[in-house]
């Protein structure tokens, strides 16, 4: 796969840890205008900037574009963002805890997004991209990176070492969230090598997280190429911000499921039909310890649901999410679209199963599961196979910060 160093905007060291942004989609308006209170430099002046206009301004109205461009130019005029003299690269370490993470930042490009070469393996919703794609347009930037990984190659890695191993990073700094991120900058000729790497042992990338942001770079580099028959494909517009970490080093939380009713079972009957599907027993666990296991959660006690492994059913059905939606959810619960069903809410492992006995114990859901996560190498085999995971399966932490490089285009 082609990758390359790209002329980028970054702040000012001084500047980064305020610049640093959550991702515009894990907030909605408040928790974005809460966020960016009293922190004019974080970039959700950017990628939601309509925390800045009246409330009764539609999030899509074309003001909030506008208003998105005038906050990056402001961002450059005061000198907290600034232009690379060169092409480069970086190393972008994220440590939590016990667990690090070590992506290179590049930029990839759309016409491998276009071959599957870099796969998906989640479907966008039209709202969602068509404003991502609006934004990209009107800033001729890309300023949330997209979350690749790929199957590691140890040549790589004994570069990103060696480079984390010699140098000091140029940031460095704890969020208030606990998440430590560390950016090296690549040298020249390490860009090169990790470009020849990367086009001559790395077949394919797959995106974990960041769908609408790819399908939007995608997109305007399509309009951009129509605008201008003389490109020639080595335009920036041809290529987006990504971050490319080895599958092996990332953690992939569970998304866990509650639901607000038993469709109209009382809790003996709702029992009852579990005991009928799943093996179910009383349990101290709060979480699965294994595959082909949930931990359901109802009026104070927790249960274990236990299912033998349908080794024939393809990857998808295989999942513990699918069993779960195909066996429970959908015949019993009558939750058939996850998607678009008001009766089921989803809550990503980083809350923890403390968040399940909340809705439960307040009333705000009837019985909560958690779940086990899903492994990097079965979302890799649904998007070899070209298949669509099912909704809201996987929660990777730590989340990228936007703001800390940023990819410009004309």
């Amino acid at each position: 796969m082609r990758i390359r160093s790209f002329k980028g905007l970054v702040p000012v060291p001084q500047h980064a840890a305020a610049v640093a942004a959550v991702p515009y989609d894990v907030v909605n308006r408040e928790e974005a205008a809460a966020l960016a209170k009293d922190h004019p430099l974080n970039l959700l002046h950017v990628d939601r900037a309509e925390i800045d206009l009246p409330a009764e301004v539609d999030p899509y109205d074309a003001q909030v574009y506008a208003q998105a461009a005038k906050a990056l130019k402001k961002l450059q005029a005061d000198g907290v963002l600034v232009r690379e003299t060169g092409p480069c690269m970086y190393l972008y370490r994220q440590t939590i805890g016990r667990h690090s993470q070590t992506g290179l930042v590049t930029t990839c490009n759309v016409e491998d997004y276009e071959k599957d070469i870099i796969k998906k393996h989640e479907k966008t919703r039209q709202d969602k991209e068509d404003d991502r794609t609006r934004l990209v347009d009107a800033l001729s930037a890309n300023t949330g990176p997209i979350f690749l990984t790929y199957k590691g190659n140890l040549a790589i890695k004994a570069i990103i070492s060696g480079i984390q191993a010699e140098e000091k990073p140029v940031h460095d700094f704890e969020a208030e969230d606990g998440v430590r991120h560390q950016v090296w900058k690549v040298s020249r000729g390490a860009c090169i090598s990790l470009e020849s790497l990367f086009a001559e042992r790395v077949d394919c990338a797959y995106i974990a997280d960041g769908h609408h942001r790819a399908a939007s770079a995608f997109r305007v580099g399509k309009m951009r190429r129509a605008a201008n028959p003389q490109a020639t494909g080595e335009e920036d517009f041809n290529w987006f911000l990504s971050v490319l970490f080895p599958g092996n080093e990332l953690c992939i939380l569970p998304y866990n499921r509650a639901v607000k009713d038993l469709n109209g079972l009382s809790k003996e009957e709702f029992i009852s039909k579990v005991e009928s599907i799943f093996s179910l027993k009383y349990t101290t666990l709060k979480d699965p310890v294994k595959p082909g296991q949930c931990c359901m959660y109802m009026k104070g006690q927790w249960h274990l649901l236990e299912w033998q492994p349908e080794t024939a059913a393809s990857p998808i059905d295989r999942l513990d999410v699918s069993i779960l939606q195909n066996k429970l959810l959908a015949p019993v619960l009558g939750i058939d679209d996850p998607r678009t069903s008001k009766r089921i809410d989803f809550i990503g492992g980083s809350r923890g199963t403390a968040e399940l006995e909340k809705l439960v114990d307040s009333l705000e859901a009837v019985v909560a599961f958690s779940m086990y996560p899903v492994t990097v190498g079965q979302l890799m085999a649904i998007s070899d196979a070209g298949q669509i995971m099912p909704p809201k399966s996987t929660w990777f932490e730590p989340k990228l910060r936007s703001g800390l490089f940023i990819h410009t285009f004309g």
